[in-house]
């Protein structure tokens, strides 16, 4: 269990990263969602031992990760938003480089463990390539092998499959199921609504340095059951109902509207059909819900 207490940071500029965020966050796959400049990487960056916080503690399996950042970095793996690698090295010497930073000292061992790792990422066959050439989604994949090193009880990524094909961001959820266990906390970082609600058991939404909502995708989605409707309608119709409705999306062709709609308990018009509810749905909801009471 990973314990989060009131953490506090503060840019120059008084810019507020993180208000005060608490979080409980078990073993398994955790999704921590919110768009852009929320404060999740702030609070990465803090988990991970690089940026100290204003105030707030961060406690793991009984160690204070923040006044004890050695015992921290050993029990930790770190995926950031940008990996940097050294483009002339091949793939296995980039991983022999982090296996000796990670403690591995024996030669023999680290080939064994690198050799493990490759076959585990699917990059074997290209062991000797530079990773200077390397696709963004193989980079991704060397980057969780050097992550993994060391079998984290902490696996922290930021932003993973942004900028990723459709392909290779299956390949990288695959290999991120398989490195969540019984007693590893994987944090997912990420904008990214879908990869939260295929990969992650629990999560948190985070928006302007404060988590708006904790709990599991299948219990956000159940708070909206009943609630999401869609219709098409004439354009000159839509305004209406987006000015009595909160409107999730609208999409326009030929003259007309489609538009999902969010009314608890009410249809919004004869037109309109009741539809499974998404994470998605859920998310723009509470973030729209928030930026509103802020504006109002």
């Amino acid at each position: 269990m990973l314990k989060i207490r009131g953490l506090k940071k503060t840019y120059a500029g008084r810019i507020e990263a993180l208000k005060g965020v608490c979080l409980e966050v078990p073993s398994g796959m955790f999704g921590l969602l919110g768009p852009n400049g929320a404060g999740k990487t702030t609070l990465m960056k803090i988990l991970a031992t690089l940026l100290e916080p204003d105030s707030g503690e961060v406690e793991m399996n009984g160690g204070d990760l923040i006044a004890h950042k050695d015992r921290a970095r050993r029990m930790l793996g770190y995926l950031p938003q940008e990996f940097g690698l050294y483009p002339t090295l091949t793939a296995e010497q980039t991983l022999d480089y982090f296996a000796k930073l990670k403690g591995v000292s024996r030669a023999q061992e680290r080939r064994g463990l690198i050799d493990a790792l490759l076959e585990r990422v699917n990059l074997s066959g290209a062991r000797r390539q530079k990773v200077g050439g390397f696709s963004g989604g193989m980079r991704q994949r060397l980057g969780i092998a050097q992550a993994i090193i060391g079998q984290p009880e902490l696996l922290i990524v930021d932003e993973p499959t942004a900028g990723l094909d459709p392909e290779e961001r299956v390949r990288f959820h695959n290999l991120l199921s398989e490195t969540a266990g019984e007693n590893t906390v994987v944090i997912l970082s990420t904008h990214i609504v879908s990869d939260v609600s295929r990969l992650c058991s629990g999560m948190a939404i985070i928006r302007q340095g404060e988590i708006l909502a904790q709990g599991t995708p299948q219990g956000a989605i159940d708070e909206l059951t009943g609630s999401v409707w869609e219709a098409t309608v004439p354009r000159e119709k839509a305004t209406a109902f987006k000015s009595h409705f909160k409107t999730i999306s609208t999409q326009v062709f030929d003259g007309q509207a489609r538009l999902r709609i969010i009314s608890k308990g009410l249809r919004p018009g004869a037109e309109f059909i009741s539809l499974t509810p998404t994470l998605e749905d859920y998310y723009l909801n509470l973030v729209s819900q928030t930026a509103e009471s802020e504006s109002g």
